[in-house]
């Protein structure tokens, strides 16, 4: 009987109370209810940052109403009357409401959001304890065989639930019109007074920086949720309140509490665990695209909840994957399921979305979301930028940690930054000796980095060797993997990719973050090094530096990795095998056969393309040699044919053009063969 959502797969400010069956047993009412008035009764203990009284009185008249069902359990002989089967169903369809509301009165990062629903939350209080008190208008006391002390006491608690002054409590309205003149401070581009923020803050018992950063957390989250619904009314006040914490988390709290050994023991074993999945695994049989709100049906399997309601409002009642009958059309929100696959996607750097969305994500990463957050940003940015410029050591760390969340994925925020001049200071933090405060700041401007004004910045300041600095000796792993990703960036410009080429420790420092770096680390270098790669220039250095070796344990262990570290792998090993020394050193140290493995069991096309076009380079560079160690190989012609219908243009191309290598193969002298093969090389490329 108890319900069967909860705090983890309920939305905010939904009730999904669920009316007991007809036909269903007094005895069975009770067994359920006198649990869910336990679970009612422990919110006691838990911190109502509003709605106080309302929650007090509540609690109050349900545990009354408990004793009352205890000792109704012993006694079944007047329970099957209608009335008090009808009592109690009612009962229960309330308990389950006032669960509901006392979850959301005190759940964790929904305190700031509960204060501006105060209004609304008192009324629900109202016609809760409204609709409890009709309930006990029907319920045949006299015939129910309890102790004449509880009778009185459920005759008390059904008299007071008509008389007792459920409203909105003078406390939250005062709090909340304190909240809202804030808002409209920023608006008009006016920085409210320190001490009005804490008040607001102290009234909600937010007291921590971690506090602070969950309230944020949480409304970011349902601002996903709005934009995953299509329903953008409340998101530009919602953006507002994310700007007013931001802004709070960054001036008024100036220790960060959030960071602790568990957490980063937690942290290490998520990272082992994640290795070994593939997000391609967490895709929506209907849509193919990631889940972002996955839902189970009746039959056991798991869709995206927007793809299985159109194929349901379709008329399909056949499950897509199994094609039994979905006899109940009920969605249960898997949230584990949810989390894993948010948090596999941050560690993947995959971002969740849907089709057609992508004005939306857009909006979301460009635009600041409301003129509250735009302002409140712009006075934040100020702000820590000073802070890192001229603070003392644990406020510049601080400083660079907040830039660091702030930049992530906010185009707005970047330029905020940049506007505010927090290029120059993060670029001295570089040779901090606080390992903290480094990766702090470079995490930093990777994020800044990726704004074209913020790349220019780090160039003209001379902040590019610093960059390679912590790329080659960083006090932490992951340092060295912002310093790597930030390169990355950075090369994405001709002229950049130039300089960094010329820095003669710069290749190197990446190539060794390769053998030395986390699955991360490896892959921010690997995506830095095919991007050099564009200027040829950069070829032999990338070879000198001693990666091929590293590319082929990759490639070796491609179960281990993910396949976007696999593909990229590949990729440079096929820019390499165009050359000839490179070819060279790719014989010298790969057995073909794994290449082979490789385009025969990847489900990727990048993989294949790139497996296709190392093999033909290295029958170029390496001679009749290489050309006969593959005509024997009876599993690789099949391969080349199917590609010649389901590869990509490029790589049917290539694919075309091995297969005539290996047929030519014998059938001319060895210089004739190799003119030949040269000749379509280049017409291939």
């Amino acid at each position: 009987m108890n319900s069967r959502f909860d705090s983890d797969d309920r939305r905010i400010l939904m009730f999904p109370a669920v009316r007991p069956c007809e036909c269903i047993s007094p005895e069975t009412l009770l067994d359920s209810l006198i649990p869910l008035s336990h679970t009612i009764c422990n919110f006691h203990s838990k911190c109502f940052a509003t709605q106080r009284k309302n929650s007090r009185e509540a609690i109050r008249l349900v545990r009354v109403l408990l004793m009352f069902f205890e000792e109704a359990c012993e006694c079944t002989s007047a329970l099957s009357k209608s009335s008090a089967v009808l009592c109690f169903s009612e009962l229960h369809f309330v308990f389950q409401k006032i669960r509901f509301l006392l979850e959301d009165c005190t759940r964790e990062g929904g305190r700031i959001l509960m204060l501006t629903k105060c209004e609304f939350l008192a009324t629900q209080f109202r016609l809760l304890i409204r609709a409890l008190a009709t309930a006990l208008d029907v319920l045949p006391l006299k015939l129910i065989d309890v102790g004449d002390e509880v009778k009185e006491l459920v005759e008390l608690v059904s008299k007071q639930s008509w008389k007792v002054k459920i409203e909105l409590e003078a406390d939250d309205k005062l709090a909340s019109k304190r909240l809202l003149a804030i808002l409209s401070q920023f608006e008009r581009g006016i920085e409210p007074d320190l001490n009005a923020v804490k008040r607001v803050l102290d009234y909600l018992r937010v007291k921590r920086w971690s506090d602070c950063n969950m309230e944020i957390k949480f409304l970011e989250e349902e601002i996903a949720f709005k934009r995953s619904d299509r329903d953008e009314r409340e998101v530009p006040f919602l953006s507002s309140l994310v700007g007013f914490l931001s802004y709070s988390r960054g001036v008024i709290f100036e220790t960060l509490d959030h960071q602790n050994a568990a957490n980063q023991i937690d942290s290490r074993c998520n990272v082992e665990m994640f290795r070994c999945l593939n997000p391609e695994d967490f895709k929506c049989p209907i849509s193919l695209e990631l889940m972002l709100d996955p839902v189970t049906v009746s039959t056991g399997q798991t869709y995206d909840r927007s793809s299985i309601q159109k194929w349901l409002r379709a008329g399909n009642m056949l499950c897509p994957k199994t094609g039994e009958v979905i006899t109940n059309t009920e969605l249960v929100p898997n949230s584990i399921l949810r989390k894993l696959l948010k948090n596999l996607c941050e560690y993947n750097g995959v971002s969740l979305g849907r089709p057609g969305t992508q004005s939306s994500d857009k909006d979301q990463t460009v635009a600041h979301g409301s003129p509250v957050a735009k302002q409140a940003m712009k006075f934040l940015s100020r702000f820590l930028s000073g802070r890192v410029a001229c603070g003392t050591r644990e406020q510049k760390n601080k400083a660079a940690y907040e830039i660091r969340l702030l930049a992530k994925s906010n185009i707005f925020n970047r330029s905020c930054f940049i506007k505010a001049g927090s290029i120059p200071p993060l670029l001295k933090l570089l040779n901090s000796a606080d390992a903290s405060t480094q990766v702090n700041a470079i995490a930093a401007l990777l994020k800044l980095a990726k704004y074209a004004s913020g790349m220019k910045l780090i160039m003209s300041w001379g902040g590019l060797p610093s960059v390679v600095a912590v790329l080659k000796n960083g006090l932490s792993l992951e340092a060295r993997q912002c310093a790597a990703a930030t390169i990355f960036h950075l090369s994405s410009t001709s002229q950049y990719r130039k300089l960094i080429g010329e820095l003669p420790e710069a290749i190197p420092a990446l190539v060794e973050l390769i053998r030395e770096g986390t699955t991360c680390g490896k892959k921010n270098s690997v995506v830095a090094i095919l991007g050099l790669l564009l200027r040829a220039k950069n070829l032999q250095k990338v070879l000198d530096a001693g990666i091929v070796p590293l590319l082929i344990d990759i490639i070796s262990s491609s179960s281990e990795n993910p396949d976007q570290l696999v593909d990229d792998a590949l990729a440079i090993l096929a820019i390499l095998a165009e050359n000839a020394v490179g070819s060279h050193e790719i014989l010298y140290a790969i057995d073909l056969h794994l290449i082979i493995r490789i385009l025969q069991t990847s489900t990727s096309q990048r993989a294949k393309k790139y497996c296709v076009s190392t093999l033909l380079s290295l029958c170029i560079n390496g001679g009749a040699e290489v050309v006969a160690v593959l005509a024997t190989e009876p599993s690789l012609m099949p391969r080349l044919f199917s590609l010649l219908t389901d590869g990509t243009s490029h790589s049917i191309n290539e694919a075309s053009s091995l297969i005539k290598f290996l047929h030519n193969f014998g059938e001319t002298s060895a210089p004739r063969w190799m003119s030949t093969a040269v000749r379509r090389k280049q017409s291939v490329r």
